[in-house]
């Protein structure tokens, strides 16, 4: 049996080891550093396992001990943005637990494919990978496939049909670099930009963007986890089956759009060993420019790492 383990026992890690469980995908091993949060979440879960016929083992630790050998990784802690809290403040804040995390999981489970959930994405991927020392390949984020999420469930509400009838891809960085694909999506077969104008279309994307931000207005406190962790399940289920499904992830590029060394949010065919190969679409002039721009942007944040100092895990 696999094994998948998720750090960080906040609602999206929670969440992300429920769907897991429930899908008898993986062996789950729930992380968090507070004691007993991730034993007696991870009690709860398996209290449910006649109910909802879950077969697989669930085990909550403070002890990385117990998730050696893991296929995949989920990382998902870190700190919520809070007010008045800068990007700057959140990244110094992120980075370190998620540098630390990464050195321990580079310890633990040497082999494992790692997802990182937690923000700001971009730069947390790129850290992640650096801190483990794995290959690029083996180090992705999960941004795309909620983004695309988002889009498609925004443009079936505006015409009012099902989600699934609408297919959307969003390329990018995750929040104002996102790259819509007007020219790609469609509802029920028919081209988008067929069904709305291009101020619609706009409205949209924008809400798309600020997606999370509304749904933290609305909350008060607290934040989305049940898309984001129906995205990272589904990208747990995609590697593990070695499916060779394509997803919109956060990938290192290596010259595909004509852009190199940057973590970036493209299509990519996921596998046992991550990222099998990156889906290049035929982009338009605009399209390739606002996706030049998007690296460019995220290598610039990237940057920002190199002024904080994350001492290491151990």
């Amino acid at each position: 049996m696999a094994k998948v383990t998720v750090v960080g026992a906040g609602f999206v890690g929670r969440t992300t080891a429920v769907r897991i469980a429930e899908s008898n995908l993986a062996d789950v091993c729930l992380l968090d550093v507070i004691e007993g949060w991730p034993q007696g979440l991870a009690m709860d879960i398996r209290h449910s396992a006649p109910v909802q016929g879950i077969r697989v083992s669930v085990i909550g630790t403070n002890d990385y001990a117990e998730s050696a050998g893991s296929d995949v990784v989920v990382v998902t802690a870190g700190m919520p943005r809070g007010p008045g809290m800068s990007r700057m403040d959140l990244l110094e804040k992120n980075a370190g637990i998620v540098g630390s995390v990464s050195d321990r999981v580079k310890q633990t489970s040497p082999e494992a494919v790692v997802i990182v959930v937690t923000n700001p994405l971009d730069e947390m991927t790129f850290l992640a990978a650096e801190r483990t020392g794995f290959p690029r390949t083996r180090v992705l984020g999960m941004a795309g496939i909620l983004d695309s999420a988002r889009l498609a469930v925004n443009i079936a509400e505006e015409l009012g049909v099902s989600p699934l009838a609408v297919n959307a891809m969003t390329l990018g960085s995750h929040g104002e670099q996102m790259v819509p694909l007007p020219r790609q999506a469609t509802v029920d077969g028919r081209p988008l930009e067929e069904l709305v104008d291009a101020q619609t279309l706009e409205r949209l994307f924008n809400r798309t963007r600020n997606g999370g931000a509304e749904i933290v207005g609305l909350l008060q406190k607290g934040s989305a986890f049940y898309a984001p962790s129906a995205a990272a399940a589904q990208m747990c289920r995609a590697i593990l089956a070695g499916s060779g499904e394509v997803l919109p992830v956060c990938a290192w590029v290596s010259g595909e759009y004509g852009i190199t060394d940057a973590y970036l949010g493209v299509p990519a065919r996921l596998g046992r060993g991550g990222v099998e190969g990156i889906v290049e679409l035929e982009l338009n002039a605009d399209e390739l420019a606002q996706l030049t721009h998007a690296a460019d942007a995220i290598r610039s944040r990237c940057a920002d790492l190199a002024k904080i100092d994350t001492p290491a895990g151990g």
